[in-house]
């Protein structure tokens, strides 16, 4: 029986068409192989040889992919979403995940632009109705964009890029984004408000949000009846921010003059209330959809690629932090992005200067890792986009934030502790301490805000202040049981008797909004935190 030729070179299968810039970004280091990712027989059959797998969105790369795959070091998508690859199954199996989160923020900034100048100049209606045979041109009068003013919700990447496009159209800029720091918005032209602000001033409103459970119908009927009679309002970020049904009855109600609208809550959407309505303009999930965008994320990823089969530092690997890590800081990475994660919301806003402070024996190493780790903690529930170690102090750069990592091999009580402290434009300062404990690696939280605590970091975190005194305890144990909320762990850690006190519990569940306002006037909480890092 002849044996199968083995390759002298690593082998890279592409299981998608791909630009030839991506061919051309790999080199002639790798064996190149292609398969038809859609053919599941065909994928199953090429991937026991294959030590990087190439795909798009059509090449579904689940757990029965991988136990094949037994050579396979990194799976990458070229683009952003990752519906079609099991990350926690690649995970588990050792096999890095990758994608290229910033290939389509130009193309997106421009489908709204699109959108929004489609909307108010009727553009879609009018094309159909002069290709129908109809000359009715006092039937599409428009209005422009020259001395309006817009509005962009979620002044990330995509936000400024939209703000830098309509700056030459004459404009007035509002930014509703807690986390952007209003002297970088004004080198855009843009001022920040609040919310109800926006919504009240805006001719034109545009939305760039990532997708999390404080976005999600954000742009509803409440915020529906702030908004200045006629707006016309564009989402181009993701499904579900903009209320489409509540949208629609703004519409009719004449509340609202149109909409672009290229994402929806349910994907692929055919049947919608907004497509009856000749003010709205609608689009098939757009946003990455154009050339430019598809060759920068093949090149991105054949970049990621090199880098992972090399065994360094991936820029953009969403599961594991491989590459040229010391084994011994290895396990601080988890550990300081979720501190970056906690630290974000107890901050509740960026601030202007973040210390990444690490103590202990880990410090004999190089570090640099643990401040991008923790910088992504800090953004990753703030961007609409993957944050990564390559864009994540870039974010930082855009934001106005000064980012400094400071090292220590003294470590008064922890063999290796790690500190993400900042100030915020109002000067308070926000701290949050925590180390790896044991031969299990326990991720614990050991400080907040000079605050002394031993909690293990878990799924659903609750933090509260308050006045010291008896009672408080079984006050909230009370109220989360009677609301069915298990807590799996309790501390209480105070400044002095009767002074300050804080509280620190690890829950089963989300506790709900009402159930937190019930919990805070029980007790005269002074501040409440509910922090979910569910991935």
């Amino acid at each position: 029986m002849t044996k199968p030729v083995v390759s002298e070179k690593p082998v890279v299968l592409i299981a998608e068409e791909l630009s030839p810039a991506t061919v051309d970004a790999l080199g002639p280091d790798f064996e190149i192989r292609n398969c038809n990712g859609a053919d599941r027989a065909e994928l199953l059959a090429a991937l026991p040889e294959a030590d990087a797998l190439l795909v798009r969105s059509a090449t579904q790369v689940d757990a029965e992919a991988l136990a094949v795959a037994g050579r396979l070091k990194v799976v990458a998508r070229a683009g952003v979403g990752l519906d079609n690859v099991d990350v926690g199954a690649a995970t588990k199996a050792g096999v890095m995940v990758v994608n290229a989160p910033t290939s389509n923020i130009t193309s997106a900034a421009e489908l709204a632009i699109a959108l929004l100048l489609a909307t108010a100049r009727h553009i879609p209606r009018a094309n159909a109705s002069l290709k129908s045979g109809k000359w009715e041109r006092s039937k599409f009068t428009g209005v422009e964009l020259d001395d309006k003013v817009v509005g962009i919700i979620g002044f990330g990447r995509i936000g400024q890029l939209v703000a830098q496009r309509l700056a030459p159209f004459g404009v007035r800029l509002l930014a509703y984004d807690p986390y952007v720091q209003p002297a970088r918005a004004g080198q855009l032209g843009a001022k920040v408000v609040g919310l109800d602000e926006l919504l009240a001033e805006s001719d034109f409103i545009t939305v760039h949000l990532p997708k999390t459970p404080e976005t999600v119908g954000l742009i509803g009927e409440e915020a529906l009846a702030k908004v200045k009679p006629g707006v016309r309002i564009v989402n181009a970020a993701r499904g579900g921010i903009v209320d489409e049904a509540a949208l629609a009855i703004a519409i009719k109600e004449g509340r609202v003059g149109g909409a672009g609208i290229d994402v929806f809550v349910t994907e692929p959407c055919t049947e919608s209330p907004l497509f009856d309505l000749d003010q709205v303009v609608v689009t098939p999930h757009l946003g990455a959809s154009t050339d430019e965008a598809q060759e920068k994320a093949g090149v991105a990823v054949a970049k990621s690629v090199r880098l992972a089969l090399a065994g360094e530092l991936v820029p953009d690997a969403v599961n594991v932090q491989g590459g040229t890590i010391a084994e011994d800081v290895r396990p601080g990475l988890p550990l300081a992005e979720r501190l970056g994660r906690v630290f974000t919301a107890l901050a509740g806003a960026a601030p202007t200067q973040l210390d990444v402070i690490v103590r202990g024996e880990i410090t004999q190493h190089d570090v640099k890792v643990l401040e991008l780790a923790a910088l992504k903690g800090v953004f990753a529930d703030v961007v609409e986009h993957s944050v990564s170690y390559v864009n994540a102090p870039l974010l930082a750069t855009e934001r106005g934030m000064e980012v400094r990592l400071t090292t220590s091999s003294e470590s008064p009580d922890y063999r290796n502790m790690t500190t993400v402290r900042g100030v915020l434009a109002d000067g308070s300062v926000v701290s949050v301490s925590g180390t790896v404990s044991g031969p299990r690696l326990v991720e614990k939280i050991v400080e907040v805000d000079g605050f002394q605590l031993d909690v293990t970091i878990a799924e659903h975190l609750l933090f509260l202040r308050y006045t010291d005194r008896p009672g408080v305890v079984g006050q909230l144990g009370g109220i989360l049981g009677a609301a069915g909320i298990n807590i799996g762990g309790m501390q209480v850690a105070r400044a002095a008797k009767g002074g300050e006190a804080l509280v620190a519990l690890t829950i089963d569940s989300v506790a709900p909004a009402g159930l937190l306002e019930e919990i805070k006037a029980a007790i005269g909480a002074t501040a409440v935190h509910n922090i979910s890092l569910e991935n």
